[in-house]
Order: C-alpha cells, then structure tokens, then sequence
C-alpha cells in the first residue's frame, strides 16, 4: 500500500507546503481539503475523515509561514 499521507506530512516537514484551502466540489471526491505544494504532484486532496491528522500540522505550519512572512516585509524596509 502507497503511505499516501506519510508521504504528504513528509513533504510538509520539508518545507514544500505553499499554501491549502478547504472545497466544496473537488472532482471525483467532493468536499476536501486541497494542500498546495512546491513540487510535482503540485495538489494534493485529503478527505474529510483525515481532516484531524492535519489539524495540529497545518497549525504549526501557519505560524512558521506567517512569521516568515513578517520577516520578509521587515527586510524591505
């Protein structure tokens, strides 16, 4: 069996996550949660019955993203 999800929080740790989004009508699967990544494959869906396993990691990821975010606008002035 592929570790779908393994691979998806591997990539995360690394540093590929770009962004996410939750949607109401992905194709094949419906409601989703969309993960954005750097690299190939780009998209990544988890179904709502995972939703739990990625709550703590995309919380941690969103404070590491939103400081870095402020790091970069502090370094253009």
């Amino acid at each position: 069996m592929y570790p779908y999800h393994n691979r998806i929080k591997q990539r995360i740790k690394n540093g590929e996550l770009e962004g996410y989004e939750y949607v109401e009508n992905y194709p094949g699967i419906g409601e989703c949660l969309l993960l954005h990544f750097c690299t190939p494959p780009f998209i990544r869906p988890v179904r709502p019955h995972k939703y739990h396993e990625y709550s703590a990691i995309l919380d941690t990821w969103e404070r590491n993203h939103k400081s870095h975010d402020s790091d970069d606008k502090k370094s253009d002035f």
